[in-house]
């Protein structure tokens, strides 16, 4: 977790992004450590979970982190915790609650309370071109070497 922790206030004292720091281990060994860079990279998803993941997905040449964990200065967003559940990582340990990073500015909430519909939801969806997108989808289901994820 000091890892986490120093590598958040890297990022923040840097001025990369907010005060967020992940490390990926596994065995209780070093595999990736992230800050958030959501300012220096004008990116969205560059959350620390997120880096993190990549620069352990990319380092083990997999995108399977099963037998990993992260160590976070935050209880990861949404966004984060769809990208830990994608990783197949069963374990996860953090600092500050996301209550905690609404109390500093950070949107957590928001969105939480849109996926737990508890909120209004302000963001309008439209299907369109189902018939091709399934052919695309049809072809990926019946394609011999595809690799599931």
């Amino acid at each position: 977790m000091n890892l986490a922790i120093d590598q958040g206030y890297l990022g923040m004292r840097n001025n990369h992004g907010g005060p967020f720091g992940a490390v990926v281990a596994r065995n209780g060994r070093l595999v990736a450590a992230a800050y958030n860079e959501v300012i220096r990279t004008k990116d969205p998803t560059a959350h620390a979970e997120i880096v993190a993941i990549r620069r352990a997905s990319a380092k083990r040449k997999s995108f399977d982190l099963s037998d990993c964990e992260v160590y976070s200065t935050c209880e990861p967003c949404p966004m984060c915790l769809g990208a830990i559940y994608w990783a197949g990582i069963r374990q996860v340990w953090f600092g500050c609650s996301r209550q905690d990073a609404a109390r500093i500015g950070f949107r957590d909430k928001l969105i939480y309370d849109l996926l737990g519909g508890t909120r209004g939801r302000s963001l309008r969806k439209i299907r369109v071109g189902r018939r091709e997108c399934l052919k695309l989808f049809l072809e990926w289901e019946h394609k011999d070497d595809r690799t599931m994820y």
